[in-house]
Formats: structure tokens, C-alpha cells, sequence
């Protein structure tokens, strides 16, 4: 290549690198760009590669961030149908074989390659090498590979290395090339990587060829890149604005009608198109934009959409932008985009769609329950199919248990799952309802066949967590806390990583860790987790902050589960009265971290009785172990009623801890310390061997 690169020598790298494959997920090679990082991570794969069934290459370039899945389109494929999940799930499954995967230039990956690289590295299907430019904003996906101890670092800095120099030598090197050649490097500037049959149909075989041998590009199974990213972007800096859109354009009109591009080639095109000179058919937009919208890649379906609306507003395009919108916790844009809408001559069908987004973001981003369950009441009144009845039922169902009325929610629910009219829409909405309402209402054995339904029907939105939260809550109620664990982590994993899905995954990861006793854990789960949903409506949020000061509190941070309880009472109301007790618990648990032994059992018999009003049983048990932890040797009469309509482990647990606090029996209090020991239960097992001790 003709440019003097200042590079670090590779052996003391190398032995590094080498110690994270064997030891941790792998290796991050962390450097400025042309110090090579992709040199050593050739040489990497060359002297360690062997060990692998295989070994790929992801090369992330700075106009694929936008695609999603573009960097790792040429090793999955991505189909024409199923929700991000699905997705992330088959795409991992086809990677995740124990090859050894290099990720180059991972501060440019598109969102969603993002989140499935750090997918494979948390499972431990793939081994990494990443190469990542310091300064550049890198996604949490990524960063947290070495934050998190997964990935070793490797830190590139060789002497002699001079940024401003690189770059004036780069710019003289582009600016000496051939007319033809520098064309091609043009081209990838605004495309890159470009397959090659595409670039010889724009500049002809001999310019490509002229390319290579100038050093400027290389070719790579049948693609064409930079020889190195540097010289692409001196291009692109040096085009300016109205040249760039000329080329997508080209580009564009190039791939224009070709009908075997797929899911990623027809957003690759849509994406070129909005900052070009041939911008597409506002319904090829909007079909954009519902794809971006399937693959969980928020922001590209609401730039998409956008674009489609200047030109065609219909309603399906609202529609999309409203969900774009309202899945980044941006209620109050979404709400003004369906305001907008005529519904005077909507159909049935058409009024539906409109109306239960509409309600939904009223109920949670919007922080107005009531104005949405009398929006549910007016609709249901306009409409007539019984399609349509089932549908906002089943949503009105989920209003009820967030609500604080699971009782109720089943009762609706059941209706709706009973229905031959129900449609998947109403039976995702009513199952996950279903699901949760039956793990806190102590329902155990019919927790799995709603949460089964649910996932049959497809899972609406974030619906996947509801009834998730129903399977784990379930779980530990049985003792099963490595199980719960599992089947938490997994659905926090499968989430998109974009907000506000991974954070409520990290919820229910720390709701297990809470009963497990791992506080510090759930502690730095809940502080990202709470943070990343203040900003949306969902009740999600309160229930973070609720579970951080239990967690805090359980630690004796006073100050700090103080101020997580002040953020969960200022955020508690209506459409989170489902999670009252455990607003109870956090002002047990500070009042406990204040040496307020008489206001801790006084807050923590309040969730008891909160959760005995609204039929929660489980809730209570769960709430009762506290208090006898806690110290309250009233407790016993309370747990053997709700426990003889609630049998399960944890119940069991208690009853026995509470019969041991009431006897002052020493030798009982620390049988029960070793059985919580054993169950996992490792905070209840400390509280009750201290106990045996006073």
C-alpha cells in the first residue's frame, strides 16, 4: 500500500490477543486508525485460526451504520418475516458455532449487527476479535464487551504514530489518482462495500482494475472496499454534500427495479435514496420503513416513514411513525402523528389500528390511564365486528393489570382467549395479561400455557416481557431461582438493544438476582435500567427504581435508596398500581438501611396487605418473607393463610423462617438459614443465620 504507516509491532500484541481467546470471549484491539489494528488481527486469525471450525471477517464501514444488519449481511440471511427477536435468534443460531469472528472497525456497526455480535460473545457461541477506533461514539453493545470483562483489551499506540501527518498523507495519496481510479474510491464513499458487478456497471471493469493496481481498493469475495478506510473518508470529506447525493443517486437508479434484493438490499436503497438526487415512491418508503419498524431498528424506520409522509399521508405510514415514535418513549410526538388522522371514514379495521396504539401511548408514555380507558370505552362503542370487541378487550385487560386489578384482568382475559373471534393482535395482548396476572395471583400451573399462547400469537410491542416476568416471577416462587435466571437473561439477550427493550430485560435479570441475594449485581443492572426507561412512560420504570432501593436498601446504602425511593414514589401512580407492594418493600427495605426496625416491618406489612387487597398472593408471600426477615414474628399467622392458597417452595420457606422467629429457636432459625443456603436464597440465609444468633 503507498502510504508510510507508523504500525505496532505485533508479538507483545499478539500474546495478548491470545490470552483473551483462550480466557475470556476474546480480544479488542483499541488504536487510531492506520497503527494496524486489521494487520494484527490478520495475523491473529493466521497463527490462531486453526483452533476454530472457522474463521469470518465483519468489516463495519461508516455508510452501512445505517442498514441494519448490513456488516454481517454476506454470513445470515435475513427473512421477509418475523420480529427482531426471531431474528436475532436464527441470526445467532447460524453464527453461533464456535468460529472465531473478527469485527473490524466495530464503532461502525449498524445497531443490530451490534447487538447480535454482543450476543454471541455473551453466550460464548462465538470468539471475538474486535479492532475500535478510541474517540469515535461507539454503541453500548460494544463498549461493554471490555467493560464487562468479556473482551481483553489490547491498547495500540506504536511511537512515532502522528494522526495530522497520516492524514495529509492519505489526502495527497487520493488526490494523485488516476481520474478513473479516483471515481471508483468515490463511489465507495457513499456505498461501502459495493459487490463488484455493481461498481464495473457504473465505471467499467478497466477503472476497477486501475483502482487495484493503484493500491487504492481491493476486492474481496467478489466486493470491492478501500484498501484501507482512511482513503474513503478523505474522499467523502473532500466531495461535500451535493456531489454525495449525485452518486447515491446513481446508485440508486442502478438498483432501481431489481427484484431479488431483500430485506437488507431494499433498505440498503432506501437508505442511499433519502440523501440523493433520485429519491424512491413514497409507498416504497413507508414499505421501508414497516421493515425497519419488524427489525426493531427504531430510528431508520422513523427517518423512513418521515420521508414517506411529506409526500402520501396514509394511515399505515402514521401508523409506523407512531410506533417508531412511541417505542423510544417519545409518547407525546407519537400521539400528535395520530391525531392527525380522520377517523370519521376509517373502517373497522382501519379504526383499530389507529386506536390501539393511540391507546396504549395514552396509557403508558403519555401518563394518563383513566383518558385511556375511556378512549377503549368511546372506541368500542364505534365499532362493531367482534374482531375488533376482542382486540380492545384484550387491551383493556392489560389496562386492568396495570391497574392493580389482576383478578379482573384475568376474568376479561379469559373472555378474549375464549373467543373464536379473537385475532392474534387480541390474544398476544390478553395471554401476556394472562400470564402475569396468574404468577402474582399465585396461579402457578397456569402461568406457562398463557406465556405459550402469547409467544404462538406473536407478541405485540414489548409484550414478550410481560409474560416473561409471569414465567420468572412463577419460577422463583417455586424455588427455581437458576432456571428464573436463565429464562431472564435469555429474553434480555433476545431483546434489540436499542432502548427501552434491553432495560426491561435487565429488570426482570435483577428481580432473580434481588431474590438471590447477588445485590451488587442487580444494583448495576438497575441503575443503567432505570436511567434508560425514566425517559418513556412504561411501568417498567417505576418497578426499576421500586426494585433499586430494595436493593440499595438491603446493602444499607442509605443516602442512595433514599433517593431511588424518592424517584419511585414520584413515578408511581395509576398505570403502575400492579407494582404497590413493591413500592412498599423499597420504603421497608430504606427504612431497614436507617436502622428503622419498627418502620421497616410497619412498611413491609403494608405491602402485604397492598398485595392481599389486589388478590396478589404470590406478591404477598414474597413480600411476607421479607418482613420475617426483617424481624416481624407476627408474621406467621399471615403466611400460612396466604400460603395454604399459594403453595409453592418460597411459601414453605417462609413459613418455616416465621415459626422459627416466633419460637426464638436458635437451632430451627439456622435449619432454616442452611435450606434457604441450599434453595440459593443467599441474603434470606444471612438474615436468618443472624437471627439464630441474637
Amino acid at each position: 500500500m503507498p502510504i508510510e504507516w507508523v504500525i505496532s509491532p505485533p508479538e507483545p500484541a499478539l500474546e495478548v490477543i491470545e490470552a483473551g481467546l483462550h480466557k475470556r470471549a476474546g480480544a479488542v484491539l483499541i488504536g487510531p486508525a492506520g497503527v494496524g489494528k486489521s494487520t494484527l488481527a490478520r495475523m491473529a486469525v493466521e497463527r490462531f485460526g486453526a483452533g476454530y471450525p472457522r474463521a469470518d471477517w465483519v468489516r463495519a464501514t461508516t455508510p452501512m451504520a445505517a442498514v441494519p444488519f448490513a456488516a454481517v449481511s454476506h454470513l445470515i440471511e435475513v427473512p421477509d418475516s418475523g420480529k427482531t427477536a426471531d431474528v436475532l435468534q436464527t441470526a445467532r443460531d447460524a453464527l453461533g458455532d464456535g468460529r472465531l469472528l473478527v469485527v473490524d472497525d466495530a464503532h461502525l456497526l449498524d445497531t443490530l449487527s451490534a447487538a447480535l455480535v454482543h450476543q454471541l460473545a455473551v453466550s460464548g457461541a462465538a470468539t471475538l476479535i474486535l479492532t475500535v477506533a478510541p474517540n469515535g461514539v461507539v454503541s453500548e453493545d460494544i463498549s461493554r464487551l471490555w467493560d464487562d470483562g468479556l473482551l481483553e483489551r489490547v491498547e495500540l499506540s506504536p511511537p512515532g504514530h502522528d494522526d495530522s501527518r497520516l492524514a495529509t498523507l492519505v489526502e495527497e495519496f487520493v488526490a494523485a489518482l488516476p481520474a478513473d481510479a479516483h471515481r471508483v474510491l468515490s463511489y465507495l464513499a457513499v456505498d461501502d462495500p459495493l459487490p463488484l458487478a455493481e461498481i464495473e456497471a457504473l465505471v467499467g471493469r478497466a477503472a476497477v482494475e486501475e483502482a487495484v493496481a493503484e493500491g487504492a481498493v481491493v476486492v474481496d469475495d467478489d466486493r470491492l472496499r478501500p484498501a484501507h478506510p482512511l482513503f474513503a473518508d478523505a474522499v467523502r470529506d473532500a466531495l461535500g454534500g451535493p456531489e454525495l447525493r449525485r452518486l447515491r443517486g446513481e446508485l440508486v437508479d442502478l438498483l432501481a427495479g431489481r427484484p431479488t434484493l431483500g430485506v437488507i438490499g431494499r433498505l440498503r436503497v432506501a437508505v442511499l435514496a433519502l440523501d440523493s438526487d433520485s429519491p424512491q415512491p413514497s409507498a416504497d418508503l413507508a414499505a421501508s420503513a414497516a421493515e425497519a419498524l419488524r427489525l426493531g431498528d427504531l430510528v431508520l424506520s422513523e427517518r423512513l416513514a418521515r420521508a414517506a409522509l411529506q409526500h402520501a399521508p396514509q394511515l399505515s405510514t402514521r401508523l409506523t411513525l407512531a410506533y417508531a415514535l412511541a417505542w423510544q418513549g417519545r409518547g407525546r410526538e407519537a400521539d400528535a402523528v395520530l391525531d392527525e388522522v380522520d377517523t370519521a371514514s376509517l373502517s373497522d379495521t382501519e379504526l383499530m389500528a389507529w386506536a390501539l396504539p393511540r391507546a396504549a401511548n395514552q396509557f403508558w408514555m403519555l401518563s394518563e390511564p383513566e383518558r385511556a380507558t375511556a378512549f377503549l370505552r368511546a372506541t368500542r362503542n364505534r365499532v362493531s365486528s367482534p374482531t375488533a370487541h376482542t382486540t380492545l378487550d384484550a387491551l383493556s385487560a392489560t389496562f386492568a393489570m396495570n391497574a392493580g386489578n389482576p383478578a379482573r384482568a384475568l376474568e376479561i382475559a379469559g373472555d378474549v382467549l375464549a373467543s373464536p373471534a379473537a385475532d392474534d393482535t387480541a390474544v398476544g395482548w390478553a395471554a401476556a395479561a394472562a400470564a402475569l396476572s396468574s404468577a402474582r395471583t399465585g396461579r402457578f400451573t397456569d402461568v406457562d400455557p398463557f406465556a405459550d399462547r402469547a409467544i404462538a400469537a406473536g407478541h405485540p410491542g414489548l409484550l414478550r416481557f410481560t409474560s416473561g416476568y409471569g414465567q420468572t416471577t412463577a419460577l422463583v416462587m417455586a424455588g427455581r431461582l437458576d432456571r428464573a435466571q436463565e429464562l431472564a437473561q435469555r429474553l434480555a439477550d433476545l431483546a434489540q438493544l436499542q432502548q427501552p427493550g434491553r432495560a426491561i430485560g435487565e429488570v426482570l435479570v435483577a428481580d432473580v438476582l434481588i431474590a438471590r441475594g447477588e445485590l451488587d449485581e442487580a444494583v448495576r443492572l438497575l441503575r443503567h435500567a432505570a436511567t434508560a426507561l425514566t425517559p418513556t412512560g412504561y411501568s417498567w420504570g417505576p418497578l426499576a427504581w421500586m426494585l433499586l432501593a430494595q436493593a440499595l436498601g438491603q446493602l444499607g446504602a442509605t443516602v442512595e435508596a433514599g433517593k431511588a425511593l424518592a424517584r419511585a414514589e414520584s413515578r408511581h401512580g395509576l398505570k403502575s398500581m400492579l407494582f404497590a407492594p413493591e413500592l412498599a418493600l423499597a420504603r421497608a427495605w430504606t427504612m431497614s438501611a436507617r436502622r428503622d426496625e419498627h418502620g421497616a416491618v410497619a412498611a413491609a406489612r403494608d405491602a402485604v396487605r397492598s398485595a392481599e387487597r389486589g388478590g396478589q398472593r404470590a406478591v404477598a408471600l414474597r413480600a411476607l418473607m421479607d418482613a420475617v426477615r426483617l424481624g416481624d414474628a407476627r408474621a406467621l399467622d399471615a403466611i400460612a393463610r396466604v400460603g395454604a392458597e399459594c403453595d409453592c417452595a418460597l411459601g414453605q420457606l417462609a413459613l418455616s423462617h416465621g415459626q422459627a422467629l416466633l419460637a426464638r429457636d436458635a437451632a430451627a432459625l439456622a435449619e432454616v438459614s442452611q435450606r434457604y443456603s441450599d434453595g440459593g436464597f443467599r441474603r434470606a440465609a444471612e438474615d436468618a443465620a443472624a437471627q439464630a444468633q441474637r
